[in-house]
C-alpha cells in the first residue's frame, strides 16, 4: 500500500481512497485461488493480461458475456450476507459463454458502492473468486468505485464480464438441431439471479424480519433460500460436449422458458417440454401462491427448476443424462424438438 497516497479533502467529500487500497490487499488472497496458466499479470495494474493457449485450435474465436446480479442484491442487503452474490455475477456470464461451446478464460468485475467498507468488498470478491474457480476462469482485474450521494452508504451494485474462447469449427449455434432431437434439462439451484423485483414484491421483502421469516416447505428462511447461488454449469457441460455432440444450448435466465429456449432454435422448430419430467423447486410454488401468478407468467419469468437446456440426438439422450449425472448434475430428458413455429410448447 502506498503510504503517500491519501486525500483528506476527498475523504471529506465522501471518498476514502485508502479504503480502496485496503480492499485490494484483502481481496488478493481470493484472487490467488483463481490463477490459471494464462495469467500474465497480477491485480493492480491498468489492464489485466492473459495469454491464451491456442494449441490445437485452427481458428480461435473469442466469446464474451456480461451481466450483473440485479435486485437479488437487495436480499443480500437485508440478510447482511455478501459472500455469495459474486458467484451469481460470474454464473450469469460464464453460463452464457458456455452456450456456444466456449471455455471461459478470464473474468473482470465492477463494484459500485455508496461507501467502501474493505471487509464487505473483500467478501463480495470472495464470491466472485469462488465463481471463477467453479468455471475455470481467472479473475484478472476489476474496479471498485465509491459513489457517495449516488447510492446509500450500505448498498452496492455488482456486475462483470467473461471472455472465453472456442475453435470456430466447434461453435455450437443450433444449426444442426432437427425434429426428433432430445432436450436435456439441467436442474437449477433455485431462483438463480432473475425475477427478483417480482419476488421481492410478492413476498413483501422490505425488511430484515421478512427475509428472516422461516418457511417450512423451504426448510429455512426466505432470505437463505433466495440467496442460494446460481449454479455454474461450465465444467459439466464441457464433459458433456466431450462425450456427445451437443447441438444447441440455452441458459434459462430472465424470460424463463418462453424467451430463452427458442433462442437456441432456428425458425421452423419448436421445443416441446414435458412439465412432469423435472422437479419444480418449492420456492417457485411459494412465489406463485403468494403472488397469485399464472403458470404462463411463472414460466415466462423464472427458470422453474431448469437452469440450462440442451439439444442432442435422440440416440445420445441417455448417455448425455448419465454423463451429466456423473458430473454432479441433476439431469433428465425433459422433451423433444418438433416441427412448428411456436418456439416452445409446455405440456
Amino acid at each position: 500500500m502506498n503510504q503517500n497516497s491519501y486525500s483528506d479533502s476527498y475523504r471529506q467529500a465522501g471518498v476514502d481512497v485508502t479504503a480502496g487500497y485496503k480492499s485490494v490487499e484483502l481481496m488478493k488472497q481470493y484472487v490467488a485461488r483463481t490463477l490459471t496458466p494464462g495469467v500474465v499479470s497480477g491485480i493492480g495494474g491498468f489492464g489485466g493480461l492473459f495469454q491464451p493457449d491456442l494449441s490445437g485450435m485452427q481458428e480461435p474465436v473469442l466469446v464474451s458475456g456480461t451481466d450483473g446480479v440485479g435486485t437479488k442484491l437487495k436480499v443480500a442487503f437485508l440478510m447482511d450476507k455478501h459472500d455469495t452474490v459474486g458467484i451469481d455475477c460470474v454464473a450469469m456470464c460464464v453460463n452464457d459463454v458456455i452456450c456456444c461451446g466456449a471455455q471461459p478464460l478470464f473474468f473482470l468485475d465492477y463494484i459500485a458502492t455508496g461507501k467502501n467498507i474493505p471487509e464487505k468488498t473483500a467478501a463480495i470478491v470472495s464470491g466472485v473468486a469462488e465463481g471463477c474457480v467453479q468455471s475455470g476462469s481467472a479473475l484478472i482485474g476489476g474496479e471498485t468505485a465509491e459513489h457517495p450521494d449516488l447510492m446509500p452508504e450500505d448498498e452496492y451494485d455488482l456486475a462483470g464480464f467473461s471472455v472465453g474462447i472456442v475453435d470456430k469449427a466447434k461453435i455450437i449455434d443450433g444449426s444442426k438441431v432437427k425434429p426428433g432431437d432430445a432436450l436435456i434439462g439441467l436442474a437449477s439451484s433455485g431462483v438463480h439471479s432473475n425475477g427478483f423485483s417480482l419476488v421481492r414484491r410478492v413476498l413483501h421483502l422490505t425488511d430484515s424480519a421478512a427475509a428472516q421469516r422461516r418457511v417450512p416447505e423451504l426448510g429455512g428462511t426466505l432470505g437463505e433460500t433466495l440467496l442460494t447461488p446460481t449454479r455454474i454449469y461450465v465444467k459439466s457441460m464441457q464433459k458433456l460436449m466431450q462425450a456427445v455432440e451437443v447441438k444447441a444450448v440455452s441458459h434459462v435466465t430472465g424470460g424463463g422458458f418462453y424467451e430463452n429456449i427458442p433462442r437456441m432454435l432456428h425458425p421452423g422448430l419448436t421445443a416441446k417440454i414435458e412439465l412432469g419430467s423435472f422437479a419444480k423447486l418449492p420456492i417457485f410454488s411459494v412465489i406463485q401462491q403468494a403472488g397469485k401468478i399464472s403458470d404462463h407468467d411463472m414460466y415466462n419469468t423464472f427458470n422453474m427448476g431448469i437452469g440450462m437446456c440442451c439439444a442432442v440426438a435422440k440416440e445420445d439422450a441417455q448417455k448425455a443424462v448419465t454423463v451429466l449425472q456423473q458430473a454432479g448434475e441433476t439431469a433428465s430428458v425433459i422433451g423433444e424438438i418438433v416441427a412448428g413455429e411456436d418456439g416452445v410448447v409446455l405440456c
